[in-house]
């Protein structure tokens, strides 16, 4: 669909979530091929007549040149035709700017403006340690914020909590399961519970869960009404492995050593499942391994001396794992998702490898996303953060681990930070 016409919905969206009558639309909006069959059911499926509304008029955006000209005629034959002039009209209205975004520098000219913006966005430079860091002024400045919300791509979050952040933290394995305890796991914890809260999320956090305890406290919070929030949040940490699977592999264990597909986890969530998260960000966050393959790398220089000095302390999530004797080193889980919009899934390392924990100081992908976090959520967006973690964490120590992420989200994600 043209710029244009997306634009003339979004600026109508209020008053078509006001007034549109859903039910006529349904029948002539799947003869005239704008929706399958199975699009309209889910629609359906969103709830009251507003959030059918709602979710009409944002998927109207994703169906082609024709759907706007389409949807248009089908108003006036349902007898809308209002609704339809209101459209018609709007198309040929010049774009506005929101009305809760200040010009940056009234004064100057419109290019000059953005030009400027964009010259105070912070650069990253490297502080002694290595790190990166933004200036904490220049992270927070009105001009990242403004240039934020700017975006016509951009999911917004505005309640406050934003949403639910469910972790699932495994540590203590059964006998009969052979999985080994995972040392560091609640150091991860401790480090995600801190930084997601202060990311105005409503933390909750269960421990030591049976793959079917796991089930029910997924069920649970797909079954929560997430209609008066922005997001939902997952992170699981615990063993994994390679499951079969229709589109992509992984799974994670319950500590009685029962595996669950990741695909069936995120499933919990779609918009059949959990209509109040339809349309909203969905996030999932898997610290475990992906297989039992341990990455040697390609060779670009020597480990530093204080990556060998490490390693004793190093640990992996992998399973199935037999460790000899006085080893110190076990294998994490990989994820797996379904394809439904709005939702993202991070990996702590590629399909088929282990991931790294660290017994004194938790795994290398928490660690590393806790330090971006803390760094970035102010400036930065989702999808560039994550590319920060998997630079970080390839650099690690004499096996590698590469971290990754399925990214099935419309617009790009900014954390709440205030």
């Amino acid at each position: 669909m043209e710029e244009e016409r997306r634009r003339a919905l979004r600026r109508c969206r209020v008053r078509l979530v006001a007034a549109l009558r859903v039910a006529p639309l349904w029948g002539p909006l799947e003869a005239r091929g704008v929706f399958t069959r199975a699009m309209l059911e889910e629609l359906q499926s969103a709830g009251s007549r507003r959030e059918q509304a709602r979710q009409l008029v944002t998927d109207l955006e994703t169906r082609g040149k024709q759907a706007f000209p389409i949807f248009v005629s089908i108003l006036r034959d349902t007898g809308q035709g209002d609704l339809a002039d209101l459209l018609s009209q709007a198309c040929e209205l010049p774009p506005v700017q929101p009305a809760d975004v200040m010009p940056l520098e009234p004064s100057l000219s419109r290019e000059t403006r953005n030009r400027s913006a964009l010259e105070r966005v912070p650069v990253p430079v490297r502080d002694a340690g290595d790190r990166f860091r933004v200036p904490p002024s220049a992270a927070r400045g009105s001009a990242v914020d403004s240039l934020k919300r700017n975006s016509d791509l951009l999911y917004d979050l505005k309640a406050d909590p934003c949403g639910y952040c469910l972790i699932l933290n495994n540590v203590n394995f059964s006998r009969d399961s052979d999985l080994l305890t995972r040392a560091g796991s609640n150091i991860d914890c401790e480090k995600l519970e801190k930084r997601f809260k202060s990311l105005h999320f409503n933390v909750l956090t269960r421990q030591d869960l049976k793959a079917q305890e796991i089930v029910w406290e997924l069920q649970k919070l797909a079954r929560l009404d997430h209609s008066a929030l922005d997001c939902c949040l997952v992170v699981i940490l615990s063993h994994g492995c390679q499951t079969s699977h229709i589109q992509f592999p992984g799974g994670i264990y319950g500590t009685d050593g029962k595996a669950i597909p990741v695909e069936k986890i995120v499933n919990y969530f779609n918009g059949s499942h959990c209509p109040s998260l339809r349309g909203k960000p969905k996030l999932f966050f898997i610290q475990a391994c992906g297989g039992e393959q341990k990455d040697q790398g390609f060779e670009v220089e020597s480990d530093s001396p204080g990556d060998e000095a490490r390693r004793v302390s190093v640990e992996s999530d992998a399973t199935p794992f037999q460790a000899p004797s006085g080893a110190s080193d076990e294998p994490d889980a990989v994820a797996s998702l379904p394809t439904p919009s709005d939702i993202l899934v991070s990996y702590s390392t590629f399909p088929g490898f282990v991931s790294w924990r660290d017994r004194l100081s938790g795994s290398w992908y928490v660690e590393t996303l806790d330090n971006v976090l803390d760094q970035y959520a102010h400036s930065e967006d989702l999808l560039n953060m994550l590319l920060r973690v998997a630079d970080a964490v390839s650099a690690k120590g004499k096996y590698k681990q590469i971290p990754g992420c399925f990214n099935f989200l419309r617009k790009r994600f900014f954390f709440m930070c205030k």
